[in-house]
């Protein structure tokens, strides 16, 4: 890729944060694969950025252990193992079915007509065969329901877990027309659920949804 195809606006926040979000992006989708060291001055040319914005955000994605440093060697992308993905979505199921059993008691009706809006353009995305848009919608719906569920810190806890393992827009079980049939069901159920104010039962189904995905990927 050249610089000038690699290079992004720069929106109006930090450098450090476009490097860190830009190559966050990247380590997320798999665009960088596991294994891939990255040089300081390469992402700096190809993002159009000097090396100390470059540096913070290596630091930071250090911190969320997406890439080890070495002395003398640098920066390279962690190469996570089956194990971990397990660990992963283990992890996940706690926190998004914690998530979820909160946010039954706490959600207004407004964050509900929200959520329910947002499932419907993921029905009509479906219906139209338009699959590649479901897996952000997806993120979207999942973590907008651990913020009501837990405002003070149970959303960014949830957004760190993600964060940590990439998923490959290649992987998603959402290209799959009958996974994403089948989770879209899920999802509604999870909904009606959050709806009756059953915290226990939206739980459950969402721990199984979060466990299934795992499964899918590893078969992958």
């Amino acid at each position: 890729m050249s610089a000038a195809e690699g290079r992004r606006d720069v929106p109006p926040s930090s450098k450090a944060d476009y490097v860190y979000e830009t190559l966050l992006d990247d380590l997320r989708n798999a665009r960088i694969p596991g294994g891939t060291p990255l040089r300081a001055a390469a992402v700096a040319e190809r993002l159009g950025v000097s090396i100390t914005p470059v540096r913070e955000a290596l630091r930071r994605l250090e911190n969320d252990s997406l890439i080890t440093y070495e002395r003398h060697h640098g920066a390279t992308v962690i190469d996570l193992s089956d194990d971990a993905l397990a660990e992963y979505y283990s992890v996940r199921a706690v926190v998004e079915g914690l998530g979820a059993r909160l946010a039954a008691s706490r959600i207004t009706a407004g964050q509900l007509a929200s959520l329910w809006a947002l499932h419907e353009e993921m029905v009509a995305h479906e219906r139209a065969g338009q699959n590649e848009a479901l897996g952000e919608k997806s993120r979207k719906l999942h973590l907008a329901i651990a913020d009501i569920g837990g405002p003070a810190f149970l959303g960014r806890h949830a957004r760190a877990v993600r964060n940590n393992f990439p998923v490959p827009a290649d992987a998603s079980l959402w290209l799959d027309a009958d996974h994403a049939r089948h989770h879209l069901t899920v999802h509604e159920q999870i909904l009606r659920a959050l709806q009756a104010g059953d915290g226990a039962t939206a739980e459950r189904i969402m721990i199984d949804h979060v466990e299934a995905s795992g499964r899918y990927r590893l078969k992958r």
